[in-house]
């Protein structure tokens, strides 16, 4: 790992089997809790028909929030990028694919008496079907992933520059057809593949923050502010603003999860980073049940309040349905067995990208 950041538990350039960068954990432990922070206080304010304190940081984080997770999700791609296709096709495909499967079973064990009571059971059949198709609920995410790991592959020897400017116009043209797969590939592909194509500067980025922290806070309260004044406004939401503004904020927290690594403060975000797809796939269960637990007893008043707790329980109750699966022998539920691999594993180091 060239000038990359700093190698989490290495001593000087052996990296160990299980290295990881200690800043983009940190980064993807932000990020997974914006996701599960906007999940949890748009739920509650729905289920209750108004809104609380929570809401001005889910507006606050919604230019950045989903592109800086995609921009990091290919950041480490060019390692990979040029494996065998089988190979890559077992860790980029099939590796989303089987949780994906699982988790959307899981997802309609709990949701199909609710769909049944409103229709019928042979309609929530066609439902789960239907989820194939078009992705469901939470889950949008890992659905997505493998698209853009496949055409990132498919186009690598076409002219770079083209394939990034075609990306940046399908986000600036807003497509709506109704579909979230092709809508979301249009809003997200670009920031995917920049992580992709600009990982090297990505880098170099990371490196001058932790070598001028002083100028990276600078940096980052001046972005805090320009963000929070253009949201405020609703010019977040305007064509080639929300571009920049999406580029900005993944700058942002990369400098942010590059200062934090520095100093080793608030070490769970690191945690929640290291076990991202474990919080991703299972927090909607605890959200949900202490949602529902908090609004249908009305034991605490406060919307702002209620969010903020939903959100650290599904954070906090993910982890522990992992610990318990864990303790259970369900290890399926988190860890892909070896009976749905298609290429072999092989020793070495784990950096974040196979995750």
């Amino acid at each position: 790992m060239a000038p990359s950041g700093t190698i989490a538990g290495s001593a000087g350039t052996k990296a160990p089997s299980a290295a990881r960068v200690d800043w983009v954990d940190y980064a993807k432990g932000i990020c997974i809790i914006m996701v599960v922070m906007m999940h949890s206080v748009l739920g509650v304010e729905l289920a209750a028909g108004q809104t609380g304190f929570m809401h001005v940081a889910v507006a606050f984080a919604k230019p950045f929030r989903m592109p800086d997770f995609f921009l990091i999700s290919g950041l480490f791609l060019p390692l990979v990028i040029d494996r065998d296709w089988r190979t890559y096709l077992d860790r980029k495909v099939v590796h989303f694919a089987y949780f994906y499967v699982v988790w959307v079973t899981i997802q309609f064990g709990f949701k199909a008496p609710a769909f049944a009571a409103q229709t019928s059971w042979h309609h929530v059949g066609l439902l789960y079907l239907e989820s194939f198709v078009e992705p469901f609920g939470t889950l949008w995410f890992i659905y997505l992933l493998p698209v853009f790991f496949v055409v990132t592959k498919l186009t690598r020897k076409f002219p770079p520059l083209v394939i990034w400017l075609v990306a940046a116009a399908l986000e600036t043209a807003r497509i709506s057809t109704g579909w979230t797969a092709i809508d979301e590939f249009c809003a997200r592909f670009v920031y995917f593949y920049s992580g992709y194509l600009f990982a090297p500067y990505v880098f170099a980025l990371s490196d001058r923050a932790r070598k001028h922290p002083i100028l990276a806070l600078a940096a980052l309260a001046t972005w805090a502010l320009v963000d929070a004044g253009l949201v405020a406004s609703g010019a977040s939401e305007w064509k080639i603003v929300s571009l920049v503004l999406g580029f900005a904020g993944a700058c942002a927290i990369i400098t942010m999860g590059t200062l934090l690594a520095r100093a080793q403060w608030l070490n769970f975000f690191r945690f929640c980073g290291e076990h991202s797809i474990v919080i991703y796939l299972a927090f909607f269960l605890p959200m949900a049940a202490t949602r529902t637990l908090l609004l249908r007893t009305g034991i605490i008043p406060d919307i702002g309040t209620v969010s903020l707790i939903v959100t650290v329980a599904g954070v906090l109750g993910a982890l522990a349905i992992w610990r318990v699966a864990l303790l259970f022998n369900a290890r399926f539920l988190f860890e892909r067995p070896e009976a749905f691999w298609i290429a072999p594993k092989k020793a070495g180091v784990r950096l974040q990208a196979a995750e």
